[in-house]
């Protein structure tokens, strides 16, 4: 059965939209998750905020003569279907083994994302009619571009179903963060206990960062001993 999409809770996503990448990398590993960071995520423009959504997945499989074909693109079972399944403020996470010479997407599905309010589009993949891509509005982060279309080298197989992307197992609903470092998955079920700690990092760092560029030397400060760890807690209390 067709996991049915979720939404990230508006209190969580404002949460995580004050969150680095890197910090939730640091998080994650401190709670035994090493493979999150989806490789070959970049941004795909410059200046792009940091976006925080529940994955939409789509996967592709090598390319096979019968199947991927520009006749395929009308099918039931096609990325334009796909994309009419998307629910506004999802992230569409699509698996593209990491072809490079096929784009997944162009122009025109990418306007069509952004009028259906999908809050980006990841992909180790690439995308094709790079202008017009960037001309829809919709943020991006691939590998970059390429002209031929997707089944130059790819077969589409299905949506809401668990796929690589990067290097890492993405699952239907799963939180994908995305900011100038990359993407990086949260598993659905540790969303809180992520989340939770990751603010406590973030506030953290951001204290440290403070008494550094006051002229601190780092030993006994990142990571804080007790004096400090005390200190901080004294500044916490400042705070509200």
């Amino acid at each position: 059965m067709t996991p049915t999409p979720a939404l990230l809770d508006t209190t969580t996503r404002h949460t995580l939209l004050g969150i680095s990448t890197a910090t939730l990398t640091t998080v994650l590993l401190k709670h035994g998750l090493r493979n999150v960071w989806l490789r070959g995520t970049r941004p795909l423009a410059p200046g792009l905020p940091r976006i925080a959504g529940r994955a939409f997945t789509l996967r592709f499989v090598p390319a096979r003569e019968d199947l991927a074909t520009p006749a395929s693109w009308g099918s039931p079972i096609s990325t334009r279907a796909a994309i009419e399944a998307m629910p506004e403020g999802c992230i569409a996470v699509v698996g593209a083994m990491g072809c490079t010479d096929a784009g997944i997407f162009g122009d025109i599905l990418c306007a069509r994302m952004q009028k259906r309010g999908v809050a980006a589009l990841v992909s180790d993949g690439v995308v094709r009619d790079v202008a017009g891509v960037l001309g829809t509005g919709l943020p991006v982060w691939c590998q970059g571009t390429a002209a031929p279309p997707s089944v130059a080298g790819l077969t589409f197989v299905g949506w809401q179903e668990p796929i690589d992307c990067g290097g890492v197992a993405v699952f239907p609903n799963d939180v994908i963060v995305v900011d100038q470092d990359g993407a990086v998955l949260i598993p659905s079920a540790m969303l809180d206990e992520i989340t939770t700690a990751a603010f406590e990092q973030e506030r953290q760092e951001t204290w440290i960062m403070s008494q550094v560029q006051a002229g601190a030397a780092l030993p006994g400060l990142y990571p804080p001993n007790a004096e400090n760890q005390a200190r901080y807690a004294a500044w916490v209390k400042t705070q509200g």
